[in-house]
């Protein structure tokens, strides 16, 4: 925090953009940061969530709006954040929000054109809350599908480890748009279990917006955008972790070398054990979490899968 107040900068993280003091107040003390805010807007790896919260009561949260950027699942319990704000400090669902969808912070830095998705079942709060980012590159997108989209944050970094791995072990672009052709409609599939007609229904009685299956588009940007654009963009963490994987290079030693976080790997032990019960309808997740996680070895692992795509 005093780095950025002296130099403007964030020596560890876009380090050539400057920061605008004018319109920020710094602090390195997470109760001062909630109790002066209304709208919370958490953004730190999930493997963090805990300890950064670390201090606070179910009083601190007390008429607050919670907007998470979070990609993943909380590892020790599998679970979305919303339901960890719920059960820890009484943070009601009407009251959560999440931002998501294709886009990389080093572009949203440079001023390129964007597009974000804020979901959250009070729609209204909703569109309330994105007018307050929409600008001349960041463009926004409203939906109701609070789980789903958080659950397609998740496994697109899961599959997007994966292209990584794919493009270290030499595959070429033709092997990379069936895999992620296979690994959308994966994707999907785990949506329809999973999503908002699965957990929302019945949370406001009347909205036909959350209990409608087919009006739900896996093809939108918060869902295949983000898939596609992880999978492929030399600034996703993710596919840079899984070409380390692919070359051979230990987890451990990734991520020593990265100095980085990528979400997919907590993301896909969480997601192979929510899913424990029918793991065979996610096989691409499930092949990657063995990779990572019980050693099969990524060529292996990889071959086993050329025979599962269509």
């Amino acid at each position: 925090v005093e780095h950025i107040k002296r130099k403007r900068l964030n020596p560890q993280y876009l380090p050539t953009v400057r920061l605008d003091l004018s319109q920020l107040t710094l602090s390195a003390h997470v109760k001062e940061v909630v109790a002066a805010s209304d709208l919370l807007v958490i953004a730190v790896p999930s493997a963090y969530l805990s300890s950064s919260l670390e201090g606070l009561t179910p009083a601190d949260w007390k008429g607050k709006k919670v907007l998470s950027a979070i990609k993943g699942l909380l590892p020790e319990r599998n679970e979305l954040l919303n339901y960890y704000l719920q059960e820890q400090f009484g943070v009601a669902l009407d009251d959560y929000f999440a931002v998501l969808g294709p886009c990389h912070a080093e572009e949203v830095a440079e001023e390129k054109l964007s597009y974000l998705t804020f979901s959250g079942i009070d729609l209204v709060t909703t569109r309330q809350i994105a007018a307050l980012f929409s600008c001349d590159y960041i463009n926004t997108i409203v939906s109701a599908d609070i789980m789903g989209v958080q659950y397609a944050a998740v496994l697109k970094n899961i599959y997007a480890l994966g292209a990584g791995i794919a493009h270290g072990l030499d595959y070429g672009d033709n092997f990379l748009s069936v895999y992620i052709a296979n690994a959308a409609d994966e994707m999907a599939g785990f949506l329809q279990q999973f999503g908002a007609e699965h957990v929302v229904v019945g949370v406001h009685e009347g909205k036909d917006e959350l209990n409608q299956r087919k009006s739900l588009n896996y093809a939108a940007s918060v869902y295949l955008g983000d898939l596609l654009v992880t999978c492929y963009s030399p600034h996703s963490r993710n596919r840079r972790f899984g070409n380390m994987i692919g070359r051979g290079y230990a987890v451990k030693a990734a991520q020593v070398e990265m100095n980085m976080v990528a979400e997919g790997y907590q993301a896909s032990r969480c997601i192979y054990l929510l899913n424990d019960t029918d793991n065979s309808a996610i096989p691409i997740a499930s092949m990657i979490y063995k990779i990572l996680w019980e050693q099969v070895p990524a060529d292996e692992g990889f071959k086993a899968l050329e025979q599962t795509l269509i």
